[in-house]
């Protein structure tokens, strides 16, 4: 697992990556990142904490109001046939408790 420097609201962070995974956690970076800045440009919140709380809300209820897709069948070697696999409870925990870890480093939430 190698681990990337980026930048969420102006806030250096070091995130582990797994192999491979560097376009995509960027990309969620960028989405974290941009969905932050709004609610602070909106210019009703200032603290960083408060705008992390509300930015993972608006996140997760994005993702709740995507239509399921129904799993597909699966190779010999366990990938999907065809299509993306939908994060089970257990990714998002782990994302949830990686971006904890990334925001718990920062002394300066409040």
């Amino acid at each position: 697992m190698k681990q990337i420097e980026v930048s969420i609201m102006g806030q250096s962070y070091l995130l582990g990556c797994p192999d491979g995974g560097e376009p995509q956690l960027r990309q969620a970076v960028s989405h974290v990142d941009r969905e932050m800045c709004a609610i602070r440009d909106a210019g009703k919140l200032k603290a960083r904490e408060r705008i992390a709380v509300l930015a993972a809300l608006n996140l997760a209820f994005e993702l709740a109001s995507m239509p399921a897709i129904k799993p597909t069948a699966a190779t010999e070697d366990g990938a999907p046939a065809q299509g993306e696999p939908q994060p089970s409870a257990e990714h998002l925990d782990t994302l949830i408790s990686r971006l904890d870890a990334a925001l718990s480093g920062d002394g300066h939430l409040l």
